[in-house]
Protein backbone atom coordinates (compact mmCIF):
# COMPACT_ATOMS: atom_id res chain seq x y z
CA UNK A 1 0.00 0.00 0.00
CA UNK A 2 2.70 2.50 1.01
CA UNK A 3 4.89 3.72 -2.41
CA UNK A 4 5.83 6.90 -2.68
CA UNK A 5 3.15 9.00 -4.51
CA UNK A 6 0.79 7.74 -2.16
CA UNK A 7 -0.54 10.72 0.14
CA UNK A 8 -1.54 10.11 3.88
CA UNK A 9 -4.41 12.19 5.11
CA UNK A 10 -5.18 12.43 9.14
CA UNK A 11 -8.91 13.47 8.96
CA UNK A 12 -9.06 14.07 13.14
CA UNK A 13 -8.91 17.30 14.68
CA UNK A 14 -5.71 19.56 14.92
CA UNK A 15 -5.47 19.08 18.62
CA UNK A 16 -5.22 15.22 17.74
CA UNK A 17 -2.78 15.55 14.88
CA UNK A 18 -0.64 17.69 17.38
CA UNK A 19 -0.63 15.10 19.88
CA UNK A 20 0.14 12.22 17.38
CA UNK A 21 0.65 11.71 13.99
CA UNK A 22 2.21 9.43 10.94
CA UNK A 23 5.11 12.09 9.75
CA UNK A 24 4.17 11.78 6.50
CA UNK A 25 0.49 12.72 6.95
CA UNK A 26 -1.21 15.53 5.65
CA UNK A 27 -3.67 16.93 8.59
CA UNK A 28 -7.25 18.00 6.99
CA UNK A 29 -9.72 17.98 9.79
CA UNK A 30 -13.07 15.91 8.62
CA UNK A 31 -14.95 19.18 8.91
CA UNK A 32 -12.79 21.27 6.39
CA UNK A 33 -12.60 18.54 3.88
CA UNK A 34 -15.16 19.43 1.71
CA UNK A 35 -13.89 23.28 1.42
CA UNK A 36 -10.72 21.73 -0.04
CA UNK A 37 -11.59 19.30 -2.35
CA UNK A 38 -9.73 21.07 -5.35
CA UNK A 39 -6.49 20.63 -3.18
CA UNK A 40 -7.03 17.43 -2.75
CA UNK A 41 -7.40 16.79 -6.15
CA UNK A 42 -3.90 17.88 -7.18
CA UNK A 43 -2.29 15.74 -4.89
CA UNK A 44 -0.22 12.17 -5.42
CA UNK A 45 -2.63 9.46 -5.69
CA UNK A 46 -3.46 6.94 -4.17
CA UNK A 47 -4.75 8.75 -1.08
CA UNK A 48 -5.63 6.85 1.98
CA UNK A 49 -7.92 8.52 4.89
CA UNK A 50 -7.54 7.77 8.74
CA UNK A 51 -8.38 9.05 11.64
CA UNK A 52 -8.74 7.68 15.36
CA UNK A 53 -11.07 4.34 14.57
CA UNK A 54 -11.58 4.70 10.74
CA UNK A 55 -15.23 5.69 11.10
CA UNK A 56 -13.87 9.77 9.81
CA UNK A 57 -11.53 8.47 7.37
CA UNK A 58 -15.41 6.44 6.02
CA UNK A 59 -17.01 9.18 5.97
CA UNK A 60 -13.95 11.13 4.15
CA UNK A 61 -13.69 8.34 1.70
CA UNK A 62 -17.40 8.69 1.00
CA UNK A 63 -16.88 12.79 0.16
CA UNK A 64 -14.06 12.41 -1.96
CA UNK A 65 -15.36 10.04 -4.07
CA UNK A 66 -18.53 12.02 -4.07
CA UNK A 67 -16.59 14.78 -5.26
CA UNK A 68 -14.50 12.78 -8.65
CA UNK A 69 -11.60 11.32 -6.09
CA UNK A 70 -12.33 7.59 -7.16
CA UNK A 71 -8.55 6.43 -5.81
CA UNK A 72 -8.95 6.80 -2.24
CA UNK A 73 -9.37 4.48 0.61
CA UNK A 74 -9.87 3.85 4.16
CA UNK A 75 -6.97 3.23 5.69
CA UNK A 76 -8.60 2.97 9.23
CA UNK A 77 -7.47 4.15 12.64
CA UNK A 78 -3.77 5.64 12.90
CA UNK A 79 -3.01 2.91 14.98
CA UNK A 80 -3.39 0.72 11.89
CA UNK A 81 -1.16 2.37 9.71
CA UNK A 82 1.62 3.94 12.35
CA UNK A 83 3.29 0.95 11.70
CA UNK A 84 3.71 0.93 7.71
CA UNK A 85 4.31 4.84 7.39
CA UNK A 86 6.19 5.56 10.45
CA UNK A 87 9.90 6.56 10.05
Amino acid sequence: MKNSDTTLIDVRTREEFSNEQISSAINIPLDELQHRIAEIQEMPQPIIMYCASGNRSGMAVSILKQNGITNVSNGGGIEDLKQQFSN
